[in-house]
């Protein structure tokens, strides 16, 4: 593939996985011969574009002071114009390089910018990409000043441009605006360390082994033999450690042009060879496999000698671990694991993916932890490396797939959507969440030639994993090893695959919202737990991943009008609906005991009167009190969900003598005959309580940190009042900035703003105001964060 036929450059296009994947976040981070300098702070920023802005005198003193992450525009959570963030914007960064830039390569990284970037160095056009998803760099060093100031400049074209994926057509999300992830220079020898990839062999033997691909590029000719030293990292003790030869200029086989060739003159252009070099560990002392409940992880440590003296170095975190499916089902580590799982969209209110680490790692925390998943789906491309990283520690796995939405566009567009799926692989390879590669574009048709490409990329590049294509379709063509389709019907369609994964379901045909009556938060409850029985019902089904977890927003042809799809388990700001609770009451009663009504209690909320109770739960007796009198018992509806190890409780018949006397519900559950938990909501029907939260009480002085606020009206027992609705007023004093609405409008009884550090630490004091229920009070302590050195 010619690789300028979708990289227009007139500089140095480095390789997609340049920087670690351990990344950093805000101190400067020196390994032995290298250098990597967080860039996210100072850069200027314009909301249009001007005359002359790349040229590096250019005056910027009119320009806005902002920080990366970093969304084109402040937006409303919904009711938005999606046409508001598609524009050109412009960045420029003033930096200097420190003394120890000389005799080094320098290169440009960013994670993510949307959606496409043309980049200037001191005036100098290095050349454009395109793609919103998937990490780029440049190589500076032709065009640094090495003793005087530097000016880096990103025009960001936001717009949808058919040319790139996922666009072309309609589209269900919105891609948002600006360099919304994390960039930072890399000071590099000459020849260094591009990538590396760690791959677990034999894990289930009694010695496992290790192979180690080493990326070495080289931008200089003739570059002489070099020695590779690699330690296996178990917290802090080297438990084995491997060295090797890598051959000089000539004499070892290299993978072929790299990445960083330049279009301005490529006849001329420096030497950029990609070496690979494989290290292998041979029987290991016994590890420590990652498993869902105990995600164990090692570091990788791999250091690059020349004639004795370390040039550069680099680690990488993995875990030993063996995932397949199979035509039983899923296995992990020789054990069947169903998967329950949910979509995952990684865009936030106000302003769409632009978040930061600890925002990103939250998602993950809700999704093992509050809603009791064992699988996400990346809908629909590559997220955050520190979304993944939180579920390589909390043992989340991961399907991640490649950008795109039901639309294959021109031969340029899927050679993009190729290289999508070698950048999303090269960067995520070591992750052992990781399970399938989705290299299909999501719910389109088929395309023999494209996908053929697709699927051989990723064989190509990644031996270790499994690889599927979400289709709409049951007859689609299948390449991939996993037959992966999403099935909005119930009953589901019987698997005609071997490997067969279920990806969406619910989602748009049931659309539920936080404040809708009984009748159809219960349905929509039900409807989870119906597939998920089914889906337990046959071994061939290895699981299901439904649509979806959280709210998101939308364009107009899509949603419910307000440019959100209401599709998700949890609403836009990550609160639970009624269905959320089967979810958590899916898990061991030994990790959490869990009582959860699919319904508000009030007094003829459902049509008709009260006529049914629904709750999910992983008791397996519940006993419920109406006013203190026993109202119904019983154990969980094992006649219509008997393949779930924890069914939904369903009760409908009720002493209705007890129903006239309307009161306080409570739930006792029992376990083996004993009492474990015991739950009362308010039968008053009157909000009680005004509650403040954030997710943190610290953050971190870096102008990016942040964590959200929840404000909360709810009864006297503590349970959310869904249809309190106030105007909730802010004050606050201290080193942060508000993202969100002030005042705030409680929608179901909740509302949620982030608060956002600033570089100054400091005390941050938070007052909300609630017109009947008064004020109260919280704080957030902004630590001191190391300061960026350029």
């Amino acid at each position: 593939m010619d690789r300028r036929n979708f990289l227009k450059t007139t500089g140095s296009l480095v390789s997609a996985t340049a920087f670690s994947g351990a990344g950093l976040e805000a101190a400067t981070r020196r390994a032995a011969g290298r250098l990597i300098l967080p860039l996210n702070r100072n850069w200027l920023y314009s909301r249009t574009p001007v005359d002359g802005a790349h040229e590096k005198d250019f005056d910027d003193a009119g320009f806005e002071r902002v920080v990366l992450p970093h969304a084109n525009i402040r937006l409303p959570w919904h009711g938005f114009e999606d046409k508001a963030y598609q524009f050109v914007s412009i960045y420029r960064r003033h930096f200097r390089l420190p003394p120890a830039a000389r005799g080094r390569r320098v290169f440009v990284d960013f994670e993510g910018v949307m959606t496409a970037s043309t980049v200037w160095l001191n005036g100098v056009r290095l050349g454009e990409y395109r793609g919103g998803f998937t990490p780029f760099g440049f190589d500076l060093t032709p065009h640094v000043d090495l003793e005087g100031e530097n000016v880096l400049v990103v025009e960001v074209d936001s717009t949808e441009r058919p040319d790139i994926p996922p666009f072309g057509q309609l589209l269900d999300y919105l891609t948002f605006g600006g360099i919304y992830r994390e960039v930072s220079l890399k000071l590099v020898a000459a020849s260094f360390l591009e990538n590396v990839f760690a791959r677990p062999m034999n894990v289930m033997a009694e010695r496992p082994g290790l192979e180690v691909d080493c990326s070495i590029q080289h931008l200089e000719a003739g570059w002489p033999d070099l020695v590779l030293e690699l330690d296996l990292v178990d917290g802090e003790r080297v438990i084995a450690r491997t060295s090797g030869t890598v051959e000089g200029a000539g004499r070892g086989r290299a993978l072929g042009q790299a990445q960083a060739s330049s279009a301005r003159d490529p006849e001329s252009a420096r030497p950029a060879e990609l070496q690979n070099h494989t290290a292998r560990f041979e029987k290991l002392p016994p590890v420590r496999l990652w498993e869902l409940d105990h995600p164990n992880l090692y570091t990788l440590r791999v250091r690059l000698l020349r004639n004795g003296r370390v040039i550069d170095s680099d680690s990488r975190s993995f875990g030993f671990r063996a995932a397949r499916f199979t035509d039983h089902g899923f296995e992990l580590n020789g054990r069947i694991v169903k998967l329950r799982g949910l979509n995952r969209h990684q865009t936030f209110p106000f302003v769409g993916p632009a978040m930061p680490r600890r925002v990103q790692r939250r998602d993950a925390e809700i999704l093992r932890k509050e809603l009791k998943c064992n699988i996400v789906r990346t809908s629909h491309y590559p997220q955050s490396r520190h979304f993944l990283d939180a579920c390589d520690e909390l043992g989340l796995l991961v399907l991640e797939e490649i950008p795109g939405w039901q639309h294959i566009g021109d031969a340029s567009w899927k050679d993009l959507a190729v290289d999508n799926v070698r950048r999303m692989i090269r960067r995520d390879w070591n992750h052992p969440s990781i399970v399938l590669w989705g290299v299909r574009i999501n719910e389109s048709g088929d395309d023999h030639d494209f996908y053929i490409r697709t699927n051989g990329t990723a064989h190509e590049l990644d031996p270790t994993r499994q690889t599927g294509g979400i289709r709409a379709f049951r007859d689609s063509e299948l390449l991939e090893d996993v037959f992966t389709v999403n099935d909005f019907g119930f009953p589901l369609q019987a698997p005609n695959h071997p490997r067969y994964l279920n990806t969406e379901f619910i989602g748009h045909t049931y659309d539920t919202k936080t404040t809708d009556d009984a009748d159809r938060l219960i349905e929509h409850t039900l409807r989870h737990a119906r597939v998920h029985d089914q889906l337990a019902s046959d071994p061939r089904y290895a699981g299901g991943i439904a649509w979806c977890a959280f709210d998101y927003n939308t364009h107009a042809n899509f949603g419910s009008g307000d440019r959100i799809c209401y599709h998700g388990v949890a609403d836009i700001f990550r609160e639970p609906k009624r269905a959320a609770g089967f979810y958590r009451s899916q898990c061991d009663p030994a990790e959490e005991v869990v009582v959860e009504p699919a319904l508000h209690w009030a007094a003829g909320d459902e049509a008709g009167g009260l006529s049914r109770i629904v709750v999910c739960s992983n008791c397996d007796h519940l006993k419920l009190f109406l006013s203190g009198k026993l109202l119904v018992e019983g154990g969980p509806d094992r006649k219509q969900f008997p393949h779930l190890v924890h069914p939904p409780f369903v009760f409908t018949e009720m002493r209705m003598d007890i129903v006239q006397n309307w009161g306080d519900l409570r739930i006792e559950g029992y376990i083996g005959g004993r009492q474990v938990v015991v739950r009362t909501w308010s039968g008053l029907g009157v909000d009680q309580k005004f509650d403040v939260t954030p997710d943190d009480p610290r953050l971190l002085a870096d102008g990016a940190d942040a964590t959200r606020l929840v404000l909360r009206v709810s009864d006297e027992f503590g349970n959310v009042r869904p249809y309190a609705a106030d105007a909730i007023r802010l004050e606050f004093d201290g080193p942060a900035a508000l993202i969100g609405e002030n005042p705030c409008l409680l929608i179901g009884g909740i509302a949620a703003v982030w608060i956002r550090a600033t570089e100054t630490p400091g005390t941050v004091r938070i007052k909300a105001i609630h017109p009947r229920l008064g004020e109260r009070s919280t704080r957030i302590e902004i630590l001191p964060a190391p300061a960026e050195t350029v």
